[in-house]
């Protein structure tokens, strides 16, 4: 039987567009040391040498970029294209040696507007504020590291659908406002999500925490403020000031996000795991939020498990099956509270009235970092059974599966 060609199979099905049938992606090639720019860059042996060359290519769906491990660049890396959901534009690492390091105050390292992006390999440090901005939609970031800005990664106002994962975020603990002004110091930002239905899931995120005039300390593994949607899993996050603080700015919104079997310690004397707000705070009301199946041990004298003031309601926080162990206070609510159940708490004091199945009782945590649970623990067996709701199902269908009939209280369900 005689094949047809590409060329002959597009003419006999019209509006079949030729290049989506002919086109396989290419692999362009950089190396900071050994390259040229004006090498072909479509091989290990002739790589491209700058930032610019990246910037500048015409990077199609299916292309991709590979990163010589070891390379150093200071400057910013601009991202415009755009790929598909079928043929993300893709950034590896290439190469033995560390990832490929990009810093530089003069911007924010690695700016993805373009849409469809999948990166790996790349370290953006010390970069003016964010070590990688994404504004685009459906773009991934994967295995980076991001250390030494005012935050490792800023998702922008129309930054959608992105996903921030496997990735280790460290000491992104410079201010961006910290002056006598009161009650308006900010930075400090493992993750900042102010666009809407982005995941941050399996990060390791340490050190946000920054001396504030206002506050003592400031900082946050995760912020969230204007952003709606936004699912934040499975994330293990250390000596941070708070793990989420969310607000939105008076006529904007941050609503349904979900914090769902994130892992958060730290060694600090104050910190606090979420804080929320209710309409009477300036940066209130922030609805919808909920936190299930968290694992939390702060030890410090200082310390807050949640907080929701300014108005709070169940139609601000609902809380379920949380494992929470403070030096301070276990939570805090005013107004008509919370929606809490089958949580587990201990702490100096409560601010708060227990929801139905949640007790006042020691987690048992293995030690201050590792937070399975011991036998013989009150968490083990005490959550009240979830539905997918609960887990941050999007209207696509797209969400994390949920724990057992019999769950524990925290994130660990083994």
């Amino acid at each position: 039987m005689r094949l047809l060609s590409v060329a002959v199979i597009a003419s006999l099905v019209p509006g079949l567009p030729l290049p989506a049938l002919a086109r396989a992606g290419t692999t362009y090639y950089v190396d900071s040391r050994a390259g040229d720019d004006d090498a072909a860059g479509t091989s290990a042996t002739k790589p491209w040498k700058s930032l610019d060359k990246i910037g500048a290519a015409d990077l199609k769906p299916g292309d991709a970029v590979s990163v010589k491990r070891g390379s150093k660049w200071t400057g910013s890396l601009s991202l415009t294209a755009k790929g598909t959901a079928a043929k993300p534009i893709v950034i590896q690492p290439y190469g033995t040696g560390p990832m490929a390091k990009i810093s530089g105050m003069d911007g924010n390292c690695v700016v993805v507007s373009g849409d469809h992006w999948r990166i790996s390999g790349l370290r953006a440090s010390g970069c003016q504020w964010a070590g990688f901005e994404l504004s685009g939609d459906g773009n991934e970031l994967v295995g980076v590291g991001a250390d030494h800005n005012i935050a490792g990664v800023l998702v922008t106002p129309s930054g959608s659908r992105n996903v921030i994962r496997d990735s280790r975020l460290t000491a992104n603990a410079r201010m961006s406002v910290n002056d006598s002004e009161p009650d308006n110091d900010s930075g400090a930002f493992g993750v900042l999500l102010n666009g809407d239905d982005n995941t941050v899931t399996g990060n390791t995120i340490t050190g946000s925490y920054a001396p504030s005039v206002d506050y003592g300390f400031d900082g946050a593994a995760v912020e969230i403020f204007n952003g709606d949607r936004n699912l934040i899993t499975h994330n293990t996050a250390r000596d941070n000031e708070a793990f989420t603080e969310l607000g939105a700015r008076k006529g904007s919104t941050a609503t349904g996000n979900v914090f769902a079997f994130n892992v958060v310690t730290s060694s600090h004397k104050n910190g606090s795991f979420l804080v929320t707000r209710g309409p009477e705070h300036v940066v209130g009301p922030v609805t919808g939020t909920i936190a299930v199946h968290n694992s939390v041990y702060l030890p410090g004298r200082v310390t807050i498990g949640w907080s929701c003031h300014g108005g709070c309601s169940p139609s601000i926080l609902k809380l379920r099956n949380n494992a929470i162990s403070v030096g301070g206070q276990a939570g805090y609510e005013d107004g008509k509270g919370a929606d809490d159940a089958g949580g587990v708490y201990k702490g100096r004091t409560y601010g708060f009235k227990l929801g139905p199945k949640s007790v006042k009782a020691d987690p048992r945590f293995v030690s201050r970092t590792d937070l399975h649970l011991r036998p013989g623990s009150p968490a083990l067996g005490h959550g009240v059974r979830l539905g997918p709701a609960w887990f941050g199902r999007r209207s696509s269908g797209v969400g994390i599966a949920g724990p057992p009939a019999a769950p524990n209280a925290g994130a660990y369900q083994r």
